[in-house]
């Protein structure tokens, strides 16, 4: 019997996860579907509802759903709880469990893909919404020294430096521009994303960074954002957000199947969707 498991967001026709989530089950010689579920608020509940039944694995949550899933779980897993946010949801002989891989998929992509430890080092976040927050728990596991948050809204960055204070990590409030220098800054916005308008923008100049330190864009398409370019010129390491979207599936993927990711069949099968353009 085939199983499913799918992307649920409003919208989602953009999403790479179908290209690489896909090559995974088919690698792995695994009997499932992947699918895009495209679901307006209203529909929310009944969408869950739905993966409760016995053929469904799962799903992945994206925007902007991922802090409003929480309450039709049934429990929560791994650092979900104290992020707020949820981005994986496992079926569990109906019972529904919701985790956050956003956080531990980053970190995995600076470990891997940057040779990059955030142990002991400061680090920006610019945003504070359901991405910032998964990342902001799993910087603070790693013992970052210290996370900035910036956010337009600062009471919601204020908000998510205090929750992370609270469970052991150093975060403060940044006003802009910041005060000190960081050793990596990411951007947890949008800005910069195909199709939002703001492909010409980057939410920062780059100022307060150190010299030689990382710069990492959370946004995957496109693959080089002007973000990272205006990085590149002054003089910073970069690191483009694909990296974390496949980590980060590829910890759904474990959660799903019990079955280890093939990480480099993944890379293969989005780099080769983009390169056609992204999904249609």
């Amino acid at each position: 019997m085939t199983r499913l498991a799918g992307i649920i967001g409003h919208p989602v026709a953009h999403s790479l996860s179908p290209a690489f989530q896909a090559a995974a089950f088919a690698s792995c010689g695994l009997d499932v579907r992947y699918e895009r579920w495209d679901t307006p608020s209203a529909g929310l509940a009944h969408r869950l509802e739905s993966l409760r039944a016995s053929t469904v694995l799962g799903a992945n949550v994206t925007i902007p759903h991922k802090e409003a899933v929480i309450p039709l779980l049934d429990e929560l897993g791994g650092q979900s709880a104290r992020a707020g946010a949820v981005n994986t949801i496992v079926n569990r002989e109906g019972r529904l469990f919701g985790f956050n891989t956003d956080g531990p998929g980053f970190v995995a992509a600076l470990r891997n893909e940057a040779n990059f430890d955030p142990a002991g080092k400061e680090v920006l976040l610019l945003g504070a919404g359901g991405a910032a927050r998964g990342i902001a728990f799993a910087l603070a596991e790693t013992k970052a020294a210290q996370i900035g948050i910036w956010n337009r809204t600062p009471e919601r960055a204020n908000r998510l430096a205090a929750d992370v204070s609270v469970a052991g990590g150093t975060a403060v409030y940044v006003n802009s521009p910041p005060h000190r220098a960081y050793d990596c800054v990411v951007n947890c916005t949008s800005l910069g994303m195909e199709g939002t308008g703001t492909e010409a923008e980057s939410p920062s100049d780059f100022e307060h960074v150190r010299p030689g330190s990382l710069a990492v864009d959370i946004v995957y398409k496109p693959e080089d954002t002007a973000f990272l370019k205006a990085a590149r010129s002054a003089g910073l390491q970069t690191l483009g957000g694909l990296p974390m979207l496949i980590y980060q599936g590829a910890l759904a993927f474990e959660l799903w199947t019990g079955v280890r990711a093939p990480v480099d069949v993944m890379f293969e099968a989005a780099r080769k969707q983009l390169a056609q353009g992204g999904p249609r």
